[in-house]
């Protein structure tokens, strides 16, 4: 059998580094080039054979044997590769076109929306494998039990793919979520985000009804009712599809425990706030039109532990406990806030945000975080004046980020050591801390707080 080769221009990217992974165990001779690689895309392509032995970019690697150019958002449009590979005319791919391309006789489930994407993904991929029903998957976040976030196979007839709105690659300006052609969609909520490229909420807003465009010819839309956007573009939509709507999913807590709840059953979960039993709604419906029987479902998703970085407890002891988010955008970050309050009643919470994101340090974006933070014992902000003129905004205060959140209480820190030092010295009793990031916090530890 003749084995396919492919080159990766970025291979460091998440996705890209697990797209690599993934057709390497498939059988296919792979070859990768970047500038730069971070952890943990470094260990993991290393650990396959697949690092690039230099940084940098070698258009002699470029040859005519190659059957696939594989092209990462991370390259330029100048990439010397890249140029190289045009010139020769070779088959050039971002990967959501190379993903559909694998897939493109398979179901393909395609979770979109401003929140919860990862989170619904992963329910979906958690109970097909419980179920032990085969598929393919692609997800923007490590899964227990996943080694890859990029699955292929050969005798799979159904994929679940997250489908993120960014862009596509730096010669294809779409959205990625605009090249899966779903069987079966997932629309969760639309939140403005990526300023940076969706320059209005209008033209945000209209990427998703390219989306439900998209949509096979009597495919499904599961849309979330509670969403007075998503529910406008579902019923505007005169694409010949079925329409299913969602609501958050019925739920208690009390002292044994948070559980699911339906009028005839009372399910254990080990996931808690109002957005979970939203995603759980969500991939539910796509479940059922995928086949998989209501009570395999629930007895499926009890188990299900979320993702990383999606309220992840990273540590607990009797100083108290630690969750780490990847939230970022306004209603992710109230989201997050307010599942933490109501999972906790009555104890200490201590919220941490960095403001990472070209949108979060846009100083006529910030205004949009007005009173997300409010409820929590504390609440800090922090950004890194460094990663302002990285993205080269213009210059941001404590004062702007303090005026913006509306909230006298809030503490404002541009110092990440001043910021920890802070934390620290609160005197909170047995508090849970809740840092929400897309970065890293300048690299602090966040579990020596509970030393």
């Amino acid at each position: 059998m003749y084995n396919m080769r492919v080159h990766f221009i970025a291979v460091g990217g998440a996705v890209m580094h697990n797209l690599a992974i993934a057709l390497h165990k498939k059988g296919y001779r792979v070859t990768g080039s970047d500038d730069e690689i971070y952890e943990p895309s470094r260990s993991r392509l290393l650990k396959y054979g697949l690092l690039p032995e230099k940084s940098g970019w070698f258009p002699e690697m470029i040859t005519a044997d190659i059957d696939t150019i594989i092209l990462g958002m991370h390259a330029r449009a100048d990439n010397p590769e890249l140029l190289k590979a045009k010139e020769i005319g070779l088959e050039i791919k971002s990967f959501p076109e190379y993903l559909y391309e694998q897939t493109k006789n398979k179901k393909r489930i395609v979770v979109a929306g401003s929140h919860g994407k990862t989170t619904t993904t992963a329910m979906i991929m958690h109970v097909f494998r419980t179920l032990g029903i085969r598929f393919d998957y692609m997800a923007g976040s490590q899964i227990d039990g996943f080694e890859t976030m990029v699955g292929l196979s050969d005798d799979s007839e159904i994929a679940v793919f997250e489908g993120d709105e960014y862009l596509t690659s730096p010669i294809d300006r779409r959205p990625k979520f605009h090249l899966y052609m779903p069987d079966i969609a997932i629309l969760n909520g639309i939140s403005w985000d990526h300023m940076n490229v969706f320059p209005t909420f209008e033209n945000y807003v209209e990427q998703y009804r390219i989306f439900i465009d998209k949509i096979t010819e009597g495919g499904l839309l599961i849309y979330f009712e509670g969403d007075p956007e998503v529910k406008r573009i579902a019923a505007e939509s005169g694409k010949n599809i079925r329409k299913i709507p969602y609501s958050v999913h019925g739920y208690f807590q009390n002292k044994t425990g948070f559980f699911a709840a339906t009028h005839n059953r009372m399910v254990p979960m080990k996931v808690f706030g109002e957005h979970n039993m939203q995603n759980l709604s969500a991939a539910k419906e796509a479940c059922i039109a995928a086949g998989v029987d209501e009570d395999d479902f629930y007895r499926a998703i009890s188990d299900f532990e979320g993702t990383s970085r999606r309220l992840q407890k990273v540590r607990e002891n009797e100083k108290g406990i630690i969750y780490l988010d990847f939230a970022h955008s306004p209603s992710k970050v109230k989201a997050t806030v307010e599942a933490i309050i109501s999972r906790y009643p009555g104890r200490n919470i201590l919220a941490c945000l960095e403001l990472h994101t070209y949108s979060s340090l846009n100083i006529d974006f910030l205004p949009h975080y007005e009173g997300t933070m409010s409820g929590s014992t504390a609440s800090f902000i922090y950004f890194n004046p460094h990663s302002i003129e990285i993205k080269k905004l213009k210059p941001v205060s404590k004062e702007d980020v303090r005026a913006a959140f509306g909230d006298s209480n809030l503490r404002v820190f541009n110092d990440s050591k001043e910021l920890f030092e802070t934390i620290r010295n609160t005197g909170l009793t047995a508090p849970v801390f809740l840092f929400m990031s897309s970065g890293d916090f300048n690299g602090h530890d966040i579990t020596e707080l509970l030393d």
